[in-house]
């Protein structure tokens, strides 16, 4: 293997010459305490940085096996490792920002950069700990002057700040024990209270003490101390659950069924359901929510005018349309507002979603509720709509499905509730017998519609030429944008009404596995089975198995946003299945 003074030596001997010669430097070098890798060469400065990884050999490492080894009483899984390889990618970003002399000569040229996290601890591509030692990924912009090599420029990134910012990520003895300590175990333990939610009967649980506000709505860390009020669970809906690290620990539970979070404007309904709503992830220590957990498969659900459907059964929620439209395969390249939340919950349900999180501020009035005037000027037979109110319950007793419903303005859902939490002053307080009371004083006199069933489902198998990534002469061409939108071949999906996509590679990561899905998807192949066996391949072989190549900036998913994706594809075409 190459040294680092070989690649000295070949930096300075094309010092000066066209980019193409950075080429030359393809490979691997070993330094003191770690090979450096050069896997790709970025074609010219302004391309996509060059793409980087180290490697350190266990015992050089030195990090010990608490580090990615799951403690006694965890239950197994992969949480410490997967919050380890979080904290060091943060500790390389940390060092990159600091010691990385920034921008030089032509276009990226100059830059250290690795994919940088947020507030929730996903499994990434950016670095790896095990038995075999440490590896990270990351991206290096080779300088240039026009179009020339910058040789003594790249000379300073590639042998002074990269082995620089390496010894502060790479190695336990330069790290904080006790911070890295505190990181694993507190990833593990929302881990853990996770799994244990089908055994204590709830879909959420939100810890005593949580700091549950945000900054802003595009600022996800926590509201500034002393603004924030600290969560408080109503003694009715209290439980106490131990967990393998902090020991035991108090909080709301939320049960299966219909739970309703009532209360008046700004008293912090909203943010409740939006805790509920990532607490599917993980969170970084001093998150605030990092014991806010919910069931893995709970869906945020909403009305999304403009969306396209295809041939998705929307039956149990709209039929009767004028003109004789086919609800069992309702097609439209702009729906409407009550017509695309009805296909966002039948897809969401197709892809595995067993909890619905629904906050009436985002959702079409009319799907929501018809009331008993309403029915009285509309006659049945007038109103193609079957409201949500009268199949939420059906939902749970004919298919296991649970819904959590913000609501400020229609009290006839304490007809169908198995729970009410108002929020009072940002504080939550059960309310269950009072709203039934009242359900019972001031009857609504409104009729139940749709029938005694939740209606007729179908499955839908994508047809293998509708799903095409190429644009031009790639034969994959991906083009992720933030989190709300993906460039995928020459379609553009609008992925900003599916907010539980929380990071711009979780973005790119959906874009390689619809590619991948693509390739396997053959007219019968259904939807939920397209998106299980993808969910497995990443499972069994993690997410290079969606690149076919080490990756360096793709983040962790779920099926659920994957099949959101694929259904927003103005592409699909499906062959539907009864």
């Amino acid at each position: 293997m190459d040294t680092a003074e070989d690649l000295r030596r070949t930096l300075r001997r094309i010092d000066g010459k066209g980019y193409k010669a950075y080429k030359d430097i393809k490979g691997c070098y070993r330094f003191e305490r770690f090979t450096l890798c050069i896997d790709h060469v970025q074609g010219d400065p302004f391309a996509a940085p060059s793409r980087v990884h180290i490697e350190v050999d266990a015992e050089t490492a030195g990090f010990p096996r608490w580090t990615y080894e799951p403690s006694d009483g965890a239950g197994g899984g992969r949480s410490r490792e997967i919050a380890a390889r979080d904290y060091i990618t943060r500790r390389f970003a940390q060092a990159a920002r600091r010691i990385s002399a920034g921008h030089r000569g032509t276009g990226k040229g100059g830059i250290i950069e690795i994919d940088r996290p947020g507030q929730e601890v996903l499994e990434r591509t950016s670095a790896f700990i095990g038995e075999r030692g440490v590896e990270i990924r990351f991206f290096v912009g080779l300088p240039a002057f026009g179009r020339k090599i910058a040789g003594p420029h790249a000379e300073a990134m590639l042998l002074e700040e990269v082995p620089e910012i390496v010894a502060e990520a790479a190695f336990f003895a330069a790290l904080d024990e006790e911070d890295l300590q505190r990181h694993v175990e507190v990833v593990e333990d929302a881990d853990a209270l996770r799994s244990r939610l089908p055994e204590l009967g709830l879909v959420a649980f939100v810890a005593d003490g949580a700091i549950l506000p945000r900054r802003s709505g595009i600022d996800q860390r926590p509201m500034a101390s002393g603004e924030a009020v600290a969560f408080e669970s109503p003694a009715s809906l209290r439980l106490e659950v131990e967990l393998p690290n902090r020991g035991q620990i108090s909080g709301l539970g939320i049960g299966t069924g219909v739970t309703l979070i009532v209360g008046g404007g700004y008293h912090g309904k909203s943010t409740l359901l939006s805790a509920v709503e990532r607490g599917v992830y993980d969170h970084v220590p001093g998150d605030g929510r990092e014991l806010v957990v919910s069931d893995p498969s709970a869906s945020s659900i909403r009305a999304e005018d403009g969306r396209r459907i295809e041939k998705t059964c929307i039956t149990p929620f709209i039929s009767g349309l004028p003109g004789g439209r086919d609800t069992d395969a309702f097609s439209s390249d702009d729906a409407s507002g009550s017509t695309s939340q009805a296909a966002n919950i039948i897809e969401g349900l197709e892809a595995g979603a067993k909890v619905l999180l629904i906050d009436e501020d985002t959702s079409a009035t009319n799907f929501m509720i018809r009331d008993h005037r309403m029915q009285e000027l509309i006659h049945d037979r007038d109103e193609p709509i079957t409201p949500f109110i009268d199949k939420v319950r059906l939902m749970h007793e004919e298919l296991g499905v649970s819904t959590i419903l913000v609501l400020g303005g229609s009290g006839d859902y304490f007809d169908v509730a198995d729970r009410v939490i108002a929020m009072r002053d940002y504080r939550p307080v059960e309310v269950t017998s009072e709203a039934r009371d009242i359900a019972a004083r001031f009857r609504t006199d409104r009729r139940p519609e749709g029938g005694e069933t939740f209606g007729p489902r179908s499955t839908r198998a994508p047809e293998p030429q509708s799903i095409d990534p190429r644009k031009g002469k790639r034969e994959i061409k991906l083009t992720p944008r933030g989190t709300s939108t993906l460039g995928f071949g020459t379609y553009t999906v609008d992925l900003s009404a599916v907010s539980q996509i929380v990071d711009p590679s979780q973005t790119r990561a959906i874009g390689w596995a619809l590619a991948r899905l693509a390739s396997r998807a053959d007219g019968r192949r259904t939807v939920a089975e397209l998106v299980a066996e993808t969910e497995e391949v990443v499972r069994e072989e993690g997410l290079d198995a969606l690149t076919g190549r080490p990756a360096s900036d793709l983040a962790a998913f779920r099926g659920l946003e994957l099949a959101a994706a694929l259904n927003r594809l103005r592409s699909l075409s499906v062959a539907r299945r009864v």
